[in-house]
């Protein structure tokens, strides 16, 4: 699974150069397309000329490169991994330690349901899967029991002297909220540039002022339940849906882990979010993936995001604003 995050998000505007409204100039958009912590990225860039948009293109790498170096579970030697692999981390980078933070306030906000210590989850499920002849419905109880004991964020501690682990065994994902802030730094350093104009996706959306034409960028969010289209001028969007990492066919068994039972939620089969930043978009997304909906309810309320657009596990899509 080389992509291993949820990604229903397709940005009909930057399907192609040939997308650009009537009156456009292709020669003013720029369009990049790679990868950011696993997941299908792309920068779409228009109204500063092919030369500016490309200068800014390799200053974004950089940038990309060096946060990957922190967050990402893939190389061994990131920050993430190497916490994960040590159980701890003296003086960690700076955006390492603001992410943990902005988890703990998820954490909070959404009553546990967000939670990045549900990494044991995670490799359990993965190494049960890749097992020949799996028990399709997942781990035995015992086993799941014995990783869930390692979940919890109080066995997290963490400054900007150090983290730590309280249990050997703990690990950290933050699959559900690194992409978000990736996709904010990526924004932010853009802005400085002067665009004013782009849609950033780095597993996340975020889009810097509308298009170039004044029109916003268009949205299309596909998936279980019915389709979904946003338009997207100064705001920040993210989707979390089981059926975006499967661990076996029927798609019952998924990432999204209700840290409460160490199972697969079955709350919600696809959440988008819309707020002003992408890191809530992303950390709220999976939040209100494992609550009721009634709780989710409230956490989306006390969240300050723009609006919430969840398909339950039955019924039609439910739209909070």
């Amino acid at each position: 699974m080389s992509l291993t995050r949820r990604r229903f998000l397709t940005i009909a505007a930057a399907a192609g150069l040939s997308a650009l409204a009537p009156g456009a100039r292709a020669g003013d958009a720029v369009r990049w397309t790679g990868a950011a912590l696993g997941a299908e990225a792309s920068l779409t860039l228009q109204g500063m000329g092919r030369a500016a948009a490309a200068r800014a293109v390799g200053l974004c790498l950089v940038e990309l490169a060096r946060l990957e170096r922190i967050f990402s579970l893939f190389q061994p030697d990131s920050a993430l991994s190497r916490l994960n692999r040590d159980g701890r981390l003296d003086a960690p980078p700076a955006e390492l330690v603001a992410v943990l933070e902005q988890a703990r306030r998820f954490h909070d906000l959404s009553g546990g349901a967000f939670d990045p210590t549900v990494q044991p989850l995670w490799a359990l499920h993965a190494r049960h899967f890749a097992a020949s002849g799996a028990d399709p419905a997942g781990p035995d109880e015992a086993a799941v029991a014995a990783a869930r004991a390692l979940v919890g964020m109080d066995g997290l501690r963490f400054s900007a002297r150090g983290i730590e682990f309280s249990k050997s065994g703990m690990a950290v994902t933050l699959n559900g909220i690194a992409q978000g802030f990736i996709t904010d730094r990526i924004a932010y350093l853009l802005r400085g540039q002067g665009f004013r104009h782009v849609l950033v996706d780095m597993g996340e959306l975020n889009a810097l002022g509308p298009r170039a034409d004044g029109a916003p960028w268009r949205v299309a969010v596909e998936g279980p339940g019915e389709d979904l289209a946003l338009d997207l001028a100064d705001r920040a969007a993210a989707t979390s849906s089981g059926s975006g990492t499967p661990f076996e066919a029927s798609g019952r068994v998924h990432h999204i882990f209700d840290p409460a039972t160490g199972r697969s939620s079955r709350e919600a089969r696809r959440v988008t979010v819309v707020a002003r930043d992408a890191a809530t978009a992303d950390a709220l997304s999976t939040a209100l993936s494992v609550l009721p909906v009634e709780r989710a309810r409230a956490c989306f309320a006390a969240s300050g995001a723009v609006a919430a657009h969840i398909v339950p596990a039955s019924g039609p899509m439910i739209r909070l604003t």
